[in-house]
């Protein structure tokens, strides 16, 4: 039925939280944000984690730049845990951006469940990362071997969900809607991102988060898509 795989990345195959907690945990020792009381690396991950969610699901949906989000997402978190402006690490953001995207932490089974779809099917990423740090992640991992095309909405203009990257993707890849599927972490960007393009979904969902009733197919893990496909 299928001949194309659209993947999203982050949260899908590249674990982000996973990658950002190591990193936060390297940058929690390094500007010893214990003396500015910040007592435990777990709490101010946390938080952040919390904060760089809602940041990137409104910039999925054009409600904020990528300044915004980069600008904001540490301020919020060290603000709320008590930190006054004036002694935020002004580096910290360019640190973190730095060291993240060179993280090689992905979901587990994802490369030989990537490995076995790439000799069934035609695999592709569209992702709503940035073009830098994207390019980093499928580089340090492996993955660019799995995947004939890579989408990337800070290229193109436009972030998933908004039709006009399926329209671009779609003409570029030249394939049929009725044979491709998308398959991502996002209930708003990937799966009814798709499914109003008329693309059929799976909703990648490892922390078994409650399913809406216009998802109708989910999974857990990766590798439960070589039953699946």
């Amino acid at each position: 039925m299928y001949k194309h795989l659209f993947f999203d990345l982050d949260h899908t195959i590249w674990d982000f939280d996973r990658n950002a907690e190591e990193t936060l945990h390297e940058l929690y020792h390094t500007y010893n944000l214990k003396k500015l009381g910040l007592h435990s690396p777990d709490i101010f991950i946390e938080v952040y984690t919390r904060n760089n969610h809602q940041l990137w699901a409104d910039y999925h949906v054009g409600k904020i730049s990528k300044d915004v989000l980069r600008a904001t997402r540490f301020s919020k978190t060290f603000t709320e845990l008590g930190i006054s402006p004036g002694l935020i690490p002004a580096k910290f953001e360019d640190d973190y951006v730095l060291l993240c995207p060179r993280k090689t932490n992905l979901f587990p089974h994802a490369h030989e469940t990537l490995l076995y779809l790439h000799e069934k099917y035609t695999l592709h990423i569209i992702s709503n990362g940035f073009k830098e740090s994207t390019e980093l992640k499928i580089g340090n991992t492996g993955l660019a071997k799995y995947f004939r095309t890579v989408f990337i909405s800070e290229i193109i203009g436009v972030n998933k969900p908004d039709k006009a990257i399926f329209e671009h993707v779609f003409k570029a890849t030249e394939a049929k809607v009725a044979e491709s599927l998308m398959i991502g972490d996002s209930i708003e960007a990937d799966i009814r991102g798709a499914q109003a393009f008329g693309m059929k979904a799976i909703y990648f969902n490892p922390d078994n988060k409650e399913r809406p009733a216009d998802v109708p197919h989910q999974i857990g893990c990766l590798s439960e898509l070589v039953k699946l496909l």
